[in-house]
C-alpha cells in the first residue's frame, strides 16, 4: 500500500512539474500571419500558442530563431516544443503532434501571365518553385521536385517568393490564401500583377511539436492539447483567428 501512494504521489509530482515550471519554446520569423515578431502577439498562431497554454495556467518563455536552427535545437529537447509545422513521417519519428492549431488549404501563387493550377501539374515542370528553408512543401510538389521536375529555391521566408516572382527568379510559389495575399500585399506591387489558383492542394494542419525524448513529452501534449480544447470551446480562438484574417 505505501508503495502504492509513494507512485501516485510521484506521477502528481511530475503532472505539477509540468504545470509549475515555465517551458521553452522556439518560433520563427516571416511566416505572416502566424508567427513573426514584427506581428501583434508575433502573430495568430504566437497567440493561440501561448493562449492555450495560459488555459492550463502555464507559462512559457518565447525564442526566435531560424527556422532550421529552432527546428534541430527542439528536435535535440533543447526546447520543450516548437511551432507550426505540418505532419510528416521524418518529422513524426521525432516529434509528438499537438491537435491542429491551423488548418491549411494551399494555393499556387504565380504572375498573372502565368498562370496554374493544382490539377494540371504537368505545366510545372521546368519551373522554379519558390518555398522557405525549412518549409515542407505538398506532397505532389516534392515528388517532382526529387524527379528534378521542379527546382526549388529557398529564400528565408515567404516575403521574398512575390518579388521574385516579379524579378522573374522564380515562377511560382504556394501558400494558405491569407499567408499568400499576406506575401503578395508585402510586395509592394499591384495586386493584378498576381494569380491565385482556383484550386486548392490537399488540405493540411498546422501544429505544436514536442520532442518524443524530452522527459514528460506526453503530459505536456496531454496539458497543450487540453488548454487548446478549452480556448476552442470559449470562443476566444475564434476572435484570434477574426482579428487577423478579417
Amino acid at each position: 500500500m505505501g508503495q502504492r501512494h509513494l507512485l501516485l504521489s510521484l506521477l502528481l509530482a511530475c503532472t505539477l512539474g509540468v504545470q509549475a515550471g515555465e517551458l521553452r519554446l522556439v518560433t520563427g520569423d516571416d511566416y505572416a500571419p502566424f508567427t513573426d515578431r514584427k506581428l501583434p502577439g508575433g502573430g495568430l498562431l504566437t497567440q493561440v500558442v501561448m493562449a492555450a497554454l495560459a488555459e492550463q495556467q502555464q507559462t512559457a518563455r518565447l525564442d526566435w530563431r531560424p527556422w532550421m536552427r529552432g527546428y534541430k535545437m527542439a528536435q535535440a529537447a533543447e526546447y520543450d516544443g516548437t511551432f507550426p509545422y505540418i505532419r510528416t513521417p521524418e518529422r513524426e519519428a521525432d516529434f509528438l503532434y499537438s491537435e491542429p492549431l491551423y488548418r491549411v488549404q494551399q494555393h499556387i501563387f504565380s504572375r498573372s501571365d502565368e498562370t496554374y493550377e493544382p490539377e494540371q501539374l504537368s505545366a510545372l515542370r521546368g519551373k522554379r518553385f519558390c518555398y522557405p528553408l525549412g518549409w515542407q512543401p505538398p506532397k505532389a510538389l516534392q515528388e517532382m521536385v526529387e524527379r528534378g521536375e521542379l527546382t526549388r529555391h529557398e529564400p528565408s521566408g515567404l516575403d521574398e517568393c512575390a518579388r521574385l516572382l516579379l524579378l522573374r527568379r522564380d515562377d511560382f510559389f504556394v501558400a494558405d490564401a491569407r499567408l499568400g495575399e499576406t506575401s503578395l500585399q508585402l510586395s509592394g506591387a499591384p495586386r493584378k500583377q498576381f494569380h491565385r489558383s482556383q484550386g486548392i492542394f490537399p488540405s493540411n494542419s498546422l501544429h505544436l511539436l514536442i520532442p518524443r525524448r524530452h522527459p514528460q513529452a506526453q503530459a505536456l501534449l496531454d496539458g497543450f492539447n487540453q488548454g487548446l480544447d478549452s480556448l476552442q470551446r470559449s470562443g476566444r480562438y475564434q476572435k484570434l483567428l477574426d482579428q487577423f484574417v478579417q
